[in-house]
């Protein structure tokens, strides 16, 4: 079973209750296995960018929302130059959002499972250049 690496979306969803059944499942199978859940540092920027833009609020600063989903076991993804390089190279068909370049970089990269509901990485997984988890 390879690694698990939450998409922004699933990180939110995944403190705030809102994933799918199947997508909690696939993360308590992945506990249960001993297989670590990630999160990038690029998400720790877009949380920062959706609450200082007024997109979401969090009950805590965005800094200690990071934090404790840090301290509740879920591990920080390497973030290295090579990978975001790769981002500028990733295989077509692919949208030209930052983020999910970096997100979709880092899982191939380290053979991760990306965890998303953002459509064209959805789509992106079925083209068959990721291994995605619906959330």
């Amino acid at each position: 079973m390879r690694p698990i690496l939450l998409d922004t979306c699933a990180a939110l969803w995944s403190v705030e209750g809102g994933l799918s059944a199947g997508a909690v499942a696939a993360i308590v199978e992945a506990d249960e296995a001993g297989v670590p859940v990630f999160v990038s540092p690029i998400t720790a920027w877009e949380i920062g960018l959706l609450v200082a833009r007024g997109r979401i609020t969090l009950p805590i600063g965005a800094k200690r929302w990071f934090s404790s989903m840090l301290d509740a076991g879920v591990q920080l993804a390497p973030l290295i130059p090579e990978t975001l390089i790769d981002a500028s190279f990733l295989p077509p068909p692919i949208h030209g959002d930052p983020a999910d370049r970096i997100l979709a970089a880092t899982a191939r990269e380290h053979g991760y499972r990306l965890m998303t509901r953002d459509r064209p990485l959805l789509d992106y997984g079925a083209a068959g250049h990721l291994q995605v988890i619906a959330c």
